[in-house]
């Protein structure tokens, strides 16, 4: 710890964190304990990302002929060496943030760390390694999510003839199969894969070569820098470069609303797992047994989903707050530098779950099936069908069927118990007179594979527009594939040139 007597300036970390210059003094235990602590956890996420960013700046100075080529090699050496995270490297908050512990490390082992600096602060570097380090994040969560999409495809082609009554306010509402449900939660993915791509496109442009806020006197090739580092552009403004505030709010809320499509699948699922619905069953490898009773099968990974989301909601929520603040204020890059990156990787965990759950999914067929036929969902189809035989117009037709409907549940019936006469009944009761609807007809209406069958709509449950939606997600999941693969090519070819340029430059 530096000493308030001034003897700080013998220690090896005294002129990185600023002691005998403008500061005359260290900082005291209680910065180091909360603020300095608190920054240093949240950066360490971003030591390859800073690393990187590191290389770049100096290989860049040195082909600019600002850092003369000794000390450049000197100083690229020593890079290299940090950049594979060596043993020695023990960042500790005494020492500052990552940019302050990564500076010290090198001045233990280059007279040339006087360069290290040169042309920036330590935002510039901090602030290229988080880009980075969040591309990276997000494209490991588009690989989740196609994980999930291709899942959810691959289950509802399986059940694409499955029948089950669909839900409404967790009530019986009309017929469809289980594949047209599961196709519900694959067009919100196709649309945050959608939401996440474009994020990329913003995320993906450097920050490099600002200077501080609004460039500097050395010269600097921004262009250069983005090359090295793989970017896809600049960031046009350096003041709007270092201070950012909506990147991790639209980061965070691409992130919930990602988990939110995902919980609300977990959500509907939890539901049909429990004993009263009986509609699904988890793989034992997701689920939790209970410690005191014995015949409990808890679907656990289930309610993590629903916790996760909950939890980055509330990081969205402090990302804004934290961006409230004037231009150019730290606290919305401090905090944010963690938060994004956990919450991210928080992200891509729950989507690699919920494609595990979907893929050892258990429907009870069964059981849905003698639901569907027992209980009155095919009460829409039979008064469309009545509109379609009599020209009733349809609201009329509702309410006969209703009634219908509530005088059987009193009568303890089912819909398989009704015939054309008790229709006829409700109708000479209502209208003065009945609607002689043909017994095939009748019969058709209340069948839910034949209510299936005539959804023959675009989006609709029948077979042939059920295809159609299964080709167009397969389709669209393969393009975000590609362009991940793409993207993720680009990054690491451009990591591998500027490793072999900097150890070109320092003589390896």
């Amino acid at each position: 710890m530096k000493q308030s007597d001034g003897s700080s300036e013998k220690n090896g970390d005294a002129a990185v964190l600023g002691v005998g210059s403008r500061l005359a003094t260290g900082p005291s235990a209680e910065l180091v304990k909360t603020a300095f602590a608190h920054e240093l956890a949240g950066q360490l996420a971003l030591f390859r990302g800073m690393s990187l960013a590191d290389l770049a700046h100096t290989v860049m100075l040195v082909e600019a002929g600002v850092i003369p080529s000794a000390e450049g090699a000197s100083l690229l050496g020593a890079l290299l060496a940090l950049h594979e995270y060596p043993c020695d490297f023990t960042p500790t908050p005494e020492s500052g943030d990552l940019y302050t512990n990564r500076e010290a490390w090198l001045a233990a082992r280059t007279p040339a760390v006087g360069w290290f600096g040169a042309g920036r602060a330590r935002r510039e570097s901090t602030t290229t390694g988080y880009r980075i380090t969040v591309r990276s994040c997000l494209l490991a969560f588009a690989m989740a999510l196609i994980k999930v999409g291709t899942s959810l495809t691959e289950r509802a082609d399986e059940h694409r003839a499955t029948l089950m009554a669909d839900y409404t306010y967790l009530q019986p509402a009309q017929p469809t199969t289980f594949g047209h449900y599961l196709l519900t939660f694959a067009y919100p993915l196709l649309r945050d894969l959608e939401r996440l791509q474009a994020l990329y496109t913003r995320t993906n442009l450097s920050p490099a070569g600002c200077g501080s806020v609004n460039g500097s006197r050395l010269p600097q090739d921004r262009h250069r820098l983005a090359e090295l580092l793989g970017f896809d552009g600049l960031i046009q403004h350096a003041r709007d470069a270092m201070w950012q505030a909506d990147g991790p709010i639209e980061t965070l809320s691409v992130v919930v609303a990602s988990l939110v499509n995902l919980d609300r699948l977990a959500e509907d699922l939890q539901i049909f797992a429990t004993a009263e619905f009986d509609l699904v069953e988890l793989d034992e490898g997701n689920s939790r047994a209970s410690v005191i009773m014995p015949q409990k099968k808890n679907p656990y990974a289930l309610t993590y989903v629903r916790g996760a989301a909950n939890e980055l909601t509330g990081a969205l929520a402090a990302a804004a707050a934290l961006g409230r603040t004037p231009s150019g204020q730290v606290d919305n890059r401090v905090f944010a530098y963690g938060d994004v990156p956990h919450a991210l990787e928080t992200a891509s965990g729950v989507a690699i779950l919920m494609a595990g759950v979907l893929n050892g999914l258990r429907f009870n067929a069964p059981v849905a099936a003698a639901r569907l036929a027992s209980g009155f969902a095919t009460a829409t189809d039979l008064a469309e069908t009545i509109t379609l035989e009599t020209g009733l117009d349809f609201r009329t037709a509702h309410r006969i069927v209703g009634r219908l409907v509530r005088e059987a549940m009193q009568a303890n019936r089912t819909i398989r118990d009704l015939t054309p006469a008790d229709l006829d009944a409700v109708a000479r009761t209502m209208l003065n007179r009945p609607l002689h609807p043909s017994e095939n007809a009748f019969a058709q209406a209340l069948d839910p594979a034949a209510a299936v069958a005539a959804r023959q709509g675009i989006g609709g449950a029948a077979p042939e527009p059920l295809s159609a939606m299964l080709s167009e997600c397969r389709a669209a999941l393969d393009t975000y594939a590609t362009w991940r693969e793409k993207a993720v090519a680009r990054t690491v070819a451009a990591e591998e040139k500027l490793l072999h340029r900097a150890q070109e430059l320092c003589g390896g």
